[in-house]
């Protein structure tokens, strides 16, 4: 395809979202979502590097003409690398082809051979000649076929100078993991935060500039992305990112999310956080101003038997029962934050607040620290898979009182086809009720150590937001009066009953 003879047309975020999507009817019926995707997010991954290197070979030759040598000089330090035969439409004129999976694996094969700084592992994990996931050869072909040609779409142009900046692209991708996610059922929590959840932590964890945000359960970034543009929001672009995920495929979406993002210099790495934690320093755990994470709720077998003797001391204040992770996922962000303003927030199950045995001890030795600053109950419907019952809770290093806040947001939702929303308005409320830190009827409450204490240490929320409603009084009197009414009407229709079946029975 030649984009010289392709008419330029409007380029818009809608557009781009509505072809990405409808490529996905190639897939539909024949995976799962939640493996489709990586073809899709690899395919996009692959036009967008190649639409910005093509614009930029073009500028290139008008400025130095037939000078080969100076513009492959320049073409080498380009963001991403492309070799020859290797861009998107380049597998486009070869898309009827019989081994067309093999051509576009050797491909990819070389783009990462030649970007290996950045992609490194990014590709190995998606297999488009996969007979397994695409089929046999013959089908396999057809639908990599129809990949290719709904990415040629013309207005799927993703130069620069068409799309004018990198959000489009990097909206374009969440809108596809989101849209990925909710086809997914319960595997969509392996890679997906809903957005509105994400929001609402960055907003609540406040990231600064120049602080060093880590996710530890990434999944596919979109936590630490918000967490950026919070930042990006207060007008500047001064922040680290830092992330580790456990599965190569979600790893490899987390790697090209960042890109299309336009932070090139995250660092994600692949690896079980628990076992292997691989974001260290001097051989020691890194610490971070901000830790966010929403890790697999109630993790089985997480390690618990490869932790007893621990290293990195993560794990002194107890280790957390085989079955449940949940505290083994807090205990490791916690010591991972910096001692003087670190902060931690993380999604939980509802359990967490009040579990007794191993679990009761840690956070009973987390409260008597003084560390825990807020628990924020969620509505039960918010998350991918599952309609169990979540809470936020932040922690935070130097706390100047030994205050906790609580919020019951359980009502703040909207409701929605499959999953229910956090509103702007919902966001808000929430998030200036943390700011505040005051008592609200019904939904908020400032405790104090003393009151948990003599709580048992048990958070759950109904213990300090009382929710109840008192019912209305009922007026006796009128009740009665409904009552004969309806009887009145009930032996009223008793006797038309009765008289239709004598007349009935007379007719026969």
């Amino acid at each position: 395809m030649d984009k010289d003879t392709i008419p330029l047309l409007p380029v818009s975020q809608d557009d781009i979202n509505s072809i990405l999507w409808n490529a996905c009817d190639t897939f539909r019926g024949t995976i799962d979502a939640s493996e489709y995707k990586n073809y899709l997010l690899v395919m996009l991954f692959v036009k967008y590097v190649s639409d910005v290197w093509t614009e930029h070979y073009e500028e290139l030759k008008q400025q130095y003409g037939d000078d080969k040598e100076r513009i492959q000089r320049r073409l080498e330090r380009e963001r991403f690398v492309l070799p020859e035969g290797c861009r998107f439409d380049d597998l486009y004129r070869q898309r009827n082809e019989t081994n067309l999976g093999d051509r576009i694996n050797k491909a990819l094969e070389k783009i990462e051979e030649s970007n290996k700084a950045k992609l490194a592992g990014v590709f190995r994990n998606i297999d488009f000649n996969s007979e397994s996931n695409l089929g046999q050869t013959r089908d396999r072909n057809v639908r990599l076929k129809m990949l290719l040609e709904d990415f040629a779409n013309p207005k799927l142009d993703l130069r620069p100078s068409r799309i004018g900046n990198m959000d489009v692209i990097g909206n374009a991708y969440e809108y596809l993991i989101a849209k990925f996610a909710a086809g997914a059922g319960k595997k969509a929590g392996e890679f997906y935060t809903p957005a509105e959840v994400s929001e609402l932590i960055a907003e609540l964890i406040a990231p600064k500039a120049g602080e060093r945000i880590c996710d530890p359960t990434c999944g596919s970034g979109s936590l630490l992305i918000k967490c950026a543009n919070y930042i990006r929001r207060q007008g500047s672009k001064d922040y680290s990112l830092y992330g580790q995920e456990n599965t190569g495929g979600t790893w490899a979406l987390a790697k090209m999310n960042m890109f299309l993002h336009g932070v090139d210099s995250a660092r994600i790495e692949w690896g079980d956080t628990i076992r292997s934690p691989k974001l260290l320093e001097d051989d020691k755990l890194m610490r971070f101003e901000v830790v966010v994470a929403n890790p697999p709720f109630s993790l089985d077998k997480w390690g618990a038997d490869d932790v007893v003797s621990d290293r990195f001391k993560r794990f002194e204040r107890g280790i957390p029962p085989k079955g449940k992770g949940d505290f083994a996922f807090i205990s490791h962000m916690i010591e991972t934050t910096t001692l003087m303003n670190g902060r931690v927030a993380v999604v939980v199950p509802h359990g967490v607040l009040f579990r007794g045995g191993s679990e009761g001890k840690i956070r009973q030795q987390l409260i008597e620290e003084n560390l825990l600053d807020a628990v924020i109950g969620l509505p039960s419907n918010l998350f991918f898979g599952t309609n169990i019952t979540a809470v936020i809770l932040i922690f935070k290093q130097n706390k100047i009182d030994n205050n906790v806040l609580f919020i019951d947001a359980r009502q703040d939702y909207e409701k929605a086809t499959n999953q229910d929303k956090l509103s702007d308005k919902d966001i808000k409320r929430t998030v200036e009720a943390y700011k505040k830190r005051q008592t609200v009827d019904k939904y908020s409450y400032l405790a104090n150590f003393e009151e948990i204490q003599a709580n048992d240490y048990n958070l759950n929320i109904p213990r300090y937001v009382d929710t109840f409603e008192e019912e209305e009084e009922i007026d006796i009197g009128i009740v009665q009066s409904e009552i004969d009414f309806l009887e009145c009407e009930l032996a009223e229709i008793k006797i038309k009953m009765s008289a239709y079946l004598e007349e009935l029975q007379y007719d026969s």
